[in-house]
């Protein structure tokens, strides 16, 4: 897969040379290339951004050097355009499920705006040339788009074949798409068994196999009504065995009514 990324702050993205997505560029699993915004830029203060039309606060960043920037960046698409992605709050929710789909994109090239956002055209004259996806990590406002960037590339990246050291880790994620419910992981443990007076649960020291997947779904149950009651009131109910609905009523009773109806 390639990955460019778009941005005033080149710097920003060193942590994209460690851990797994490090380990996956050196091994030429992952290509990913910085461009700095401003070198599109043409006067002596190397300026990306403006007054926003029809008044009001902050500043927008100028179409000019986007447009020049896709343009060079996109250069040797031929007829294999990448995808545009513009990391925004108002764009559509980031879920497994589309980092799932991203990964399987050849290209992907990230806008990361910042100020109150892009001049609103480039995206319009971008979804000329290529797919624009304007995509959300969450209901809150961040300085600008590199976070999310980061936080999407390293979602994306991890589902690429090779990337995991076991594959098997993706399917078994939170949120892993083909999964019959939206349930959140359970807690999870390893050596030593007793750490500062606390003891791994036996069930998982046990060897029965059959046991300990019954006390993992139990523990998701669990912990997804406690953190995630909408996800708990969206499974089906065909989906849930009689112990299932044991283990949610005790967690609702748990947990108290006024959590769960938040």
């Amino acid at each position: 897969m390639r990955i460019d990324i778009i941005t005033i702050f080149p710097d920003y993205f060193a942590p994209l040379d460690l851990s797994l997505i490090g380990k996956a560029r050196a091994s030429g699993l992952l290509d990913i290339r910085m461009h700095d915004l401003r070198s599109w830029t043409h006067d002596r203060h190397n300026t990306v951004d403006d007054t926003p039309y029809g008044g009001g606060p902050g500043m927008v960043m100028k179409p000019e050097p986007w447009g020049e920037a896709l343009d060079a960046v996109t250069a040797d698409a031929g007829p294999n355009v990448p995808r545009l992605i513009l990391p925004t709050p108002s764009g559509v929710p980031f879920t497994q499920e589309r980092a799932d789909r991203l990964s399987a994109e050849p290209w992907l090239v990230f806008a990361c705006g910042r100020y109150e956002g892009i001049d609103s055209r480039v995206a319009a004259y971008a979804a000329q040339q290529m797919p624009v996806e304007e995509l959300s990590i969450g209901d809150y406002v961040l300085a600008g788009g590199e976070s999310a960037t980061l936080v999407i590339v390293e979602a994306v990246a991890r589902l690429l074949p090779g990337v995991l050291g076991n594959a098997e880790s993706a399917a078994q994620d939170s949120f892993a798409p083909g999964a019959m419910e939206n349930l959140v992981e359970g807690p999870v443990y390893t050596k030593p068994v007793l750490w500062r007076g606390q003891e791994v649960p036996s069930v998982l020291l046990s060897g029965n196999h059959g046991a300990v997947e019954r006390w993992r779904r139990d523990e998701a149950l669990r912990k997804t009504a406690r953190n995630r009651p909408e996800l708990m009131a969206a499974i089906p109910a065909d989906h849930l065995d009689r112990r299932d609905q044991e283990v949610i009523r005790e967690a609702r009773l748990q947990t108290g009514p006024e959590s769960m109806a938040d």
